[in-house]
């Protein structure tokens, strides 16, 4: 069991971080033609509003809920937030959140097979990626009831000791899981392999945000009159 969690907790967090970092410098420079949505809503757009809007909305909510949540110091939120209540906090916005890219991932996973039209044009990673972010969240869903059994907020600190000492390089990170459920396990491991994924996949667009849409100078459209 030991070796599994140096191999888990770690060795492979470095191992998908370097991935997803290189490989998707390599995608950019190598193969931009490929760096792209690949948005499907042009050839059916029946339900495709809700189901985007939901999934895209919700995990967007649980990316920086995460983000913030496990790699923030205590002592920046300590004055006034305290363990427990920052679990509740958890515990309410990642269900929420959760509820709407569950169901936002169903709706476009079910577009992707059942549609001929959009199922032609789908490739094997598309599928791949899409049932792996369907089945992360169900276990992110999962996680709210194993987290209910420790109310105090211990078990979410654990997660969190082991989140920061992985991205500050410390030394035998996965000691702060001993005891942690394995639905947490699981969770971080699938987690983490997203990431490995990522550069393969329709993912890097991402990457891609229109940032600049909203500092662009407007542009002027004239009749041919």
């Amino acid at each position: 069991m030991h070796y599994l969690d140096l191999l888990f907790f770690d060795i492979y967090p470095y191992l998908c971080g370097t991935v997803f970092l290189v490989g998707s410098w390599l995608r950019y420079d190598y193969g931009q033609y490929t760096w792209r949505a690949s948005s499907s809503q042009m050839l059916d757009k029946k339900g495709m509003r809700l189901a985007s809007n939901l999934f895209h909305i919700g995990i967007l909510g649980i990316f920086f809920g995460h983000l913030f949540g496990l790699l923030t110091p205590h002592w920046m939120y300590e004055p006034f937030l305290s363990i427990a209540a920052k679990q509740k906090l958890a515990m309410a916005a990642g269900g929420v959140f959760g509820i709407m890219t569950l169901v936002g991932g169903l709706l476009l996973l079910k577009r992707r097979l059942y549609n001929p039209r959009i199922r032609a044009t789908s490739t094997h990673a598309d599928m791949l990626i899409l049932g792996i972010l369907v089945v992360q969240c169900m276990l992110g869903l999962t996680t709210i009831f194993f987290s209910a059994q420790h109310m105090d907020g211990t078990e979410m600190m654990k997660l969190v000791g082991w989140a920061q000492a992985v991205v500050t390089f410390h030394a035998g990170a996965s000691e702060h899981l001993d005891g942690v459920a394995w639905i947490y396990r699981v969770h971080l491991v699938l987690g983490m392999t997203l990431f490995l994924l990522f550069p393969f996949t329709r993912l890097v667009h991402v990457w891609s945000a229109p940032v600049e849409y909203f500092t662009r100078r407007y542009q002027v459209v004239r009749s041919r009159r």
